[in-house]
This record gives C-alpha cells, sequence and structure tokens, in this order.
C-alpha cells in the first residue's frame, strides 16, 4: 500500500471516530446532563389539567341577607373519554339526554364539542375546557331528571349528575338587583388573554356589577388535578392534585328591604309615566347616606332575573336584554345612562349667581320670556311669575332668571371674544361639584355624563368639523332640512365658540348638558352635608366565612367645603321650599317627613329610532331630613314627562319606606335604619340568614 493511500485511510478513520465521539456526546447530553429538562418537556405535552372550581364566595347586605350565594344545583354532564368510544360516537346518548334536560340534540353537541372541533360560528356554544372532565349541558337538571340517568346506566353511558354549588341570587326581600349584583360567567378568549389574573378556560368568573368589580376576592382558587396521557389521549396516571380553596365573602352597604322598596318605587313610576301617556322607556332610582357615601339601594329599570345567566341564554333573552323595544334592560341606568338634569341643576346655578355676588334676598324679574339675540328663551310653559325673590324662584322653578343671568355673566366675560382671566362662574360652580368625570363608583363601565365648557366644546368641534362642513353629502337625506342646514353651517364656521344660547341652556341644565343618575345622587347629597363630597361606595368589607375582615372599604372623601356656608343654608330653604310651596308641594302635601328636592323635567329635541319625538325627562332630586340630612333619594324617569308628578311620587315612597311611614304616620318599629346606617359588620353566613330587622 502506497503512503498516499495509508494517509487516506487516517483521515477517514479519524473522521469516522470524531463523528462517533460527536454522537456519544451529544447522546449524553440529551439522556444525562438535560435530560430532566426534556422529560419536563415531554410531560408538559402529555399532561393535562383538570380544574375543579372553587366556591364562590356570598355577596350579603349590610345585615348579612344574601344577595347572592352559591347554591346546591344538579349538573349533568358528559364523559367524552366515554362517549367517544361508542359505536355512533354518542349520536343515541346525546339525543336522549338532549330529551330528558328538554333541549335541542344539536345544541347538547356542540356543548360537548372542544371549540377547536367546532365552526366558527358555532364557537359560542362549544367547551373552553378539556375533553378530561365531565362536560356541563345542564346546571339546573331535576332530582327526577338526575334520577333517570343514574339508575339507567345503560341507557345513559358516560353520562353522570352530580350535585355541585350553582350562583343563586335568592331574593329573599323580593329585590331584584340585577344591575348592581351583575353576574357571572365562563372565561373567554378576551379573559384569557390578561396574563396578570391566572384564568383558567374551565372557570367561572364575574362579568359585571359587583361579581366582577370584586371578583378577585369572590373567585377563590380553583382545585387543579394534572393528569398524564398517552398518544391516544387516554389517562395513565395523575401527576399533581390541588384543593380548592372558597372565596371570601362581601359585605355591601345595600338592605334588601330598602332594594326591593326602592325597585317597586320606581316600576311603580314608570307605569305610572305610561298611564300618563309618556313612552317612560326607563328609569333609575339611588339612595346614598349623605355622611359617607354608601349605596343604601341602586335600581335600574327595566330590569330582568340574574339567574337566566347561570341556566344558559335563549336566543330569545339575549334579543331581549339589548332590545330598544324593551328599553335595552342590560343597560345600568343609574351608571351608565345620560340626562340633561333639567330644573334639579339649578342648585348649581345658586352657586354660581352666588359667586357673582348676585344677593339671593333681592328681588328679580321672571317674565314669561326673555329676548337672546335672535332667539327667545321662554318660561316653563311660558308663564310669568312677577317679579320674585331667589328662594321663591327655586320653588316655582322660573327659568328666565337664569337666562337673563347667565346671559350677562356671558357678556362680562366677552360674549363671542372671550376676554383673558374669565370667570365662568356656573362652569366653575359645575365643576366644583365634580361634574364632567367619573364619580368613582366601585361598579364598572361608569360614564362620565358631559359638561359642556369651553374646552368640551372646542374638543367636539374639533372632532365633528369635517362632518358640519360637508353636511349636505355626509347627512342622512331625512335631516336635509333647511334649518339643520343653517345649523351645520353656523358649526362649520364657529362651532368651537361658547354663544350666548350655550351659557342660558347650561344655567338651566339643558343644552348639551347629560348627568349620570350616580352624579345627581352625589350633587345632592353635598349639597345635603354642607360641601363634602364622597366616593358613591356599594362595597363594605371583604370578609373570610370565619369573620375575619380581609379588606374594609371606609368611606373616602374627594372634597372638602366645596360649597360657601351662605349657599348651603340658601339652598336648604330653597328646596324645602320647593316640597312646601313650589312644585312639589302637590305630592308632597301631609307628608310626616321634612323632605327638600328638586324637581327637574329636561325638554330632549330628539327622536326615538322609530321616528317618534322624545318626550320630556322627569326628574326629582331630593335628601331628607332638612335639618339633619341622612340621605339623598334621586329618581329619574327618562321620556316619563313631569317631575313632580312621576318622579317625585316615587322618591316619596323611597322615604316612607326609609323611614316607616305607614298612614300618614311615622312608625318608628317600620323604620328600615332606626338606629342609623349599620357601622358594625354582621355576621355573614348565607345558608341560615333569616330576613329580621337588624
Amino acid at each position: 500500500m502506497s503512503v498516499r493511500s495509508r494517509l487516506n485511510l487516517v483521515i477517514v478513520q479519524a473522521l469516522i471516530i470524531s463523528l462517533m465521539l460527536a454522537l456519544t456526546g451529544r447522546l449524553f447530553y440529551l439522556q444525562v446532563a438535560a435530560g430532566l429538562k426534556y422529560q419536563d418537556a415531554a410531560l408538559s405535552i402529555q399532561s393535562r389539567d383538570v380544574v375543579n372550581p372553587a366556591i364562590r364566595g356570598a355577596i350579603v347586605d349590610s345585615s348579612g341577607i344574601p344577595l347572592a350565594m352559591d347554591r346546591p344545583g344538579m349538573v349533568i354532564s358528559v364523559d367524552r373519554s366515554v362517549v367517544d368510544k361508542l359505536p355512533d360516537k354518542g349520536s343515541a346518548v346525546i339525543a336522549r339526554v338532549a330529551k330528558l334536560v328538554g333541549k335541542v340534540p344539536e345544541n347538547i353537541f356542540i356543548a360537548t364539542r372542544l371549540c377547536g372541533e367546532v365552526k366558527a360560528q358555532q364557537y359560542a356554544g362549544c367547551w373552553k375546557g378539556t375533553r378530561f372532565q365531565p362536560i356541563p349541558v345542564t346546571r339546573t337538571a331535576t332530582k327526577e331528571q338526575a334520577l333517570k340517568v343514574l339508575e339507567n346506566s345503560d341507557l345513559f353511558p358516560g353520562i353522570t349528575a352530580l350535585s355541585v354549588p350553582v350562583r343563586s341570587y335568592p331574593s329573599m326581600a323580593g329585590e331584584n338587583a340585577a344591575h348592581v349584583l351583575g353576574y357571572v360567567g365562563s372565561v373567554n378568549e378576551g379573559d384569557l388573554l390578561d396574563s396578570s389574573k391566572n384564568y383558567y378556560r374551565e372557570e367561572t368568573i364575574g362579568k359585571d356589577g359587583l361579581e366582577f368589580q370584586y371578583d378577585e376576592y369572590l373567585r377563590g382558587r380553583a382545585g387543579i388535578k394534572t393528569v398524564i396521557v398517552d398518544r391516544k389521549e387516554s389517562v395513565i396516571k395523575q401527576a399533581v392534585s390541588t384543593q380548592p380553596v372558597s372565596g371570601f365573602n362581601l359585605v355591601t352597604n345595600l338592605d334588601v328591604r330598602l332594594q326591593a322598596a326602592t325597585e317597586k318605587a320606581l316600576e311603580t313610576s314608570v307605569l305610572r309615566a305610561r298611564s300618563l301617556g309618556n313612552r317612560a322607556d326607563g328609569g333609575a332610582a339611588i339612595v346614598m347616606d349623605v355622611n359617607s357615601g354608601k349605596i343604601l339601594a341602586l335600581a335600574s329599570y327595566p330590569t330582568y332575573d340574574p339567574n337566566i345567566w347561570q341556566v344558559g341564554l335563549t336566543a330569545k333573552q339575549a334579543k331581549y336584554l339589548f332590545s330598544d323595544a324593551a328599553g335595552v334592560p342590560v343597560l345600568s341606568r343609574p351608571m351608565q345612562g345620560m340626562y340633561a338634569p333639567a330644573s334639579t341643576f339649578k342648585a348649581i346655578s345658586v352657586v354660581a349667581a352666588m359667586s357673582a355676588n348676585y344677593d339671593m334676598k333681592a328681588s328679580y324679574k321672571c317674565p314669561a320670556a326673555v329676548q337672546i339675540g335672535n332667539r327667545e328663551f321662554k318660561n316653563f310653559e311660558a308663564k310669568s311669575q312677577g317679579t320674585i325673590n331667589m328662594k321663591r324662584a327655586i320653588a316655582v322653578s322660573c327659568d328666565t332668571i337664569w337666562y337673563q343671568i347667565a346671559y350677562d355673566q356671558w357678556v362680562k366675560d366677552g360674549g363671542l371674544s372671550p376676554k383673558s382671566g374669565l370667570h365662568d362662574y356656573f362652569f366653575t360652580a359645575a365643576r366644583g361639584f365634580g361634574l364632567g368625570k367619573i364619580t368613582g363608583i366601585d361598579l364598572p363601565s361608569e360614564a362620565s355624563g358631559r359638561l359642556p365648557d369651553r374646552q368640551w366644546k372646542e374638543s367636539f368641534y374639533q372632532q365633528n368639523k369635517n362632518f358640519y362642513c360637508n353636511f349636505k353629502t355626509r347627512a342622512k337625506k331625512s335631516d336635509l332640512t333647511p334649518y339643520l342646514i343653517e345649523i351645520a353651517r353656523e358649526n362649520c364656521i364657529d362651532g368651537n365658540v361658547l354663544r350666548a344660547g350655550d351659557a342660558v341652556n347650561f344655567s338651566i341644565g339643558q343644552g348639551d348638558t347629560l348627568l349620570t343618575p350616580i352624579q345627581m345622587t352625589q350633587v345632592y347629597s353635598v349639597i345635603a352635608n354642607g360641601g363634602t363630597i364622597y366616593q358613591p361606595q356599594v362595597a363594605r368589607a371583604v370578609v373570610k366565612s370565619n369573620g375575619e375582615v380581609v379588606q374594609e372599604f371606609l368611606p373616602k372623601v374627594m372634597a372638602t367645603e366645596v360649597l360657601p356656608k351662605k349657599s348651603v343654608t340658601f339652598l336648604h330653604e330653597a328646596l324645602r321650599a320647593v316640597v312646601t310651596e313650589g312644585t312639589a308641594a302637590g305630592v308632597f302635601s301631609g307628608f310626616p317627613v321634612n323632605v327638600a328636592g328638586k324637581t327637574g323635567t329636561a325638554q330632549d329635541l330628539g327622536n326615538n329610532k322609530d321616528g317618534s319625538a322624545k318626550g320630556d325627562t322627569a326628574w326629582f332630586a331630593s335628601f331628607a331630613p332638612v335639618k339633619n340630612p341622612k340621605y339623598a333619594v334621586v329618581m329619574v324617569v327618562s321620556q316619563g314627562g313631569f317631575g313632580a308628578s312621576v318622579s317625585a311620587v316615587g322618591v316619596k315612597d323611597i322615604y316612607a319606606a326609609l323611614f316607616g311611614v305607614v298612614d300618614g304616620k311615622v312608625d318608628p318599629t317600620q323604620e328600615i335604619f332606626p338606629n342609623g346606617v349599620p357601622s358594625k359588620l354582621p355576621k355573614v353566613d348565607p345558608k341560615n340568614a333569616k330576613l329580621v330587622k337588624p
């Protein structure tokens, strides 16, 4: 063999040895050095988590009466690991289950499919968990249905019936409270994107109201059972198991008796408005402790049964909840409804006028109309009240006095060419009450209302200028009237300018001004307590099942001394005069509780979706007793007509329940809070709670 051949052989041998060493080293790394890492990775691929949801904490009122709680429920479930192995893939047994529980077989089939197994249009009804745990097809099975499943295992292979906790809203005093309590539902894809929440697909979480706001306390911690499966998805062993931890209980400031009475008064007011020929498509009512901000009752109308979310919404129910014809029952009007405040706003205008040095004891003319520029602004019902003092002006709700004052101040501030250092007394007074921003109530999706000051005018103009300047091509044909075309032309030129009409409309709570009922309640609480703004608070405390306090929510002061003492004194007297000799005198005649308040009838120049003109919004905002105010009570009925004949009557009914008014007299034994709003936390025992006086 030549030297060259030997050299080539040595090179080939060296190469082979190098490859063998490399392969041996890599094999050692994979099996020894990094063995644990890849073993864990393999296990994670083969492992499946089975979630055992925790018992959700109860929500109770200030006396410990349950508003929401988990109750024993009967669930019928499908075990896919068994059903899928049947000759017909379980179609026959699914059909029998559907007939048993009164559902359509197709819906049961979709409900037991993983979301990756169904079409996109069926995704809303699919199962978001795994196939390794029973998939519920109904949570409201009867004992008879459960027994039929258990006693006929040959007809129902893979079908189980178990007792599990189901969310319930017991309504022990006849209260509904759907909009304040909210509801719970399954975790969706949007929830899973929030990495801070640590949700599991099979969990039930709060979706709205208190259930959503305090979900982190109420939900508890789910138990997890991790199982190992083979490539055929058969369970071969259990790896890890943790037990669920029950959620904490939430004590609220609500009282079930007052909540029920407030809801009844609101519904009665809406029905009364309809009997008077008004559309009355909805309303809200709120009771607040003026000295702490505690929300004692909060009602929205129309409403719905919060238990329907647990049963499962039908298409008909879902359509109803969001139907305009039904008044959009799902809308929480106390926080999300925005309405022109009308004459209830005049309490704020009083503060503005006093800041501008108007004498509240002086007399002012209240003519039938006031000419502002080229437009005549009329008094309510175009009626003259003669020359009257400001207290009388508030009592009889004169508009023209405020038109003149607001116009004079607008002129002093420079009119169409505002001066530097302008006062804007009316806007400043409104901002002092916290208007134009949310109150911070501990409920989700609160609206901020609308404070149409100069900054808002500029912002709104910039957003809509293009529409105004191209109105003829962008507006609906039905809107191309000479009047609207001219309005659009003016807005295109100087829509960002605060005009005289804007100023005078603002002074009586009309124009672009919008308030939510919770904002109005806060305003009248400030007037009642002498100038302190409290953040409205529904929750009182979070407690464990043994009574240990996890977190207590104390009254939160947002601002103090927002009202001069002289304005507080005047407003208490003037608002009391509304009830004794003014627009609400007929309603409260002979009523044994000294109530102070203001009626409001707000005009809305818009149209309903059916093309009909919108009706007036009926307000009554109040507090009582006048000498030592405890409560603020506000009611609004949209398209309800006159505030005095609709909302004022409803508010009187609420006060009657609060103070125990029976046959025109106060019965202390019927008063809801005879010793004041509860300050001590109640014992929380939802299963044994009884509706008794605190």
